[in-house]
């Protein structure tokens, strides 16, 4: 009973243990949004997440994430969000093995955005 109860415990630690990016930092991050002029809509996969001025929530994702900015009146522009590499997937590398770095790069918490905050300047038409 004690060597059962002890496999049970074992293994409940180690799977805590894994995906410790997405459980300590998070899936998504904030970012600043600012523009010139301001009021400036911003949309993320073709959803509206703000309007400049702003800070908006992006998920992460290991593929290629983009913003677009757009202002009746104005040129839209889009700009491609940069990443670096999330440090506290080295944890995952050394306690949850593949199974933990699998989730993290499933859920996109290998990397996070970086810089945090943007600023465009839109050309009238």
């Amino acid at each position: 009973m004690k060597h059962n109860l002890s496999i049970v415990l074992l293994l409940g630690i180690a799977l805590s243990t894994t995906s410790c990016a997405s459980m300590f930092t998070g899936t998504k991050d904030k970012i600043s949004f600012n523009s010139t002029p301001e009021g400036v809509k911003v949309f993320h996969k073709g959803i509206e997440k703000c309007t400049t001025p702003c800070t908006a929530e992006i998920h992460r994702s290991l593929g290629k994430q983009t913003v677009t900015f757009e202002k009746e009146g104005f040129v839209s522009k889009e700009v491609k969000l940069t990443k670096t590499f999330n440090p506290v997937t080295l944890l995952n590398i050394l306690l949850g093995g593949a199974i933990g770095v699998g989730i993290d790069a499933a859920t996109g918490s290998l990397t996070k955005y970086s810089p945090k905050q943007y600023t465009v300047e839109l050309e009238a038409k």
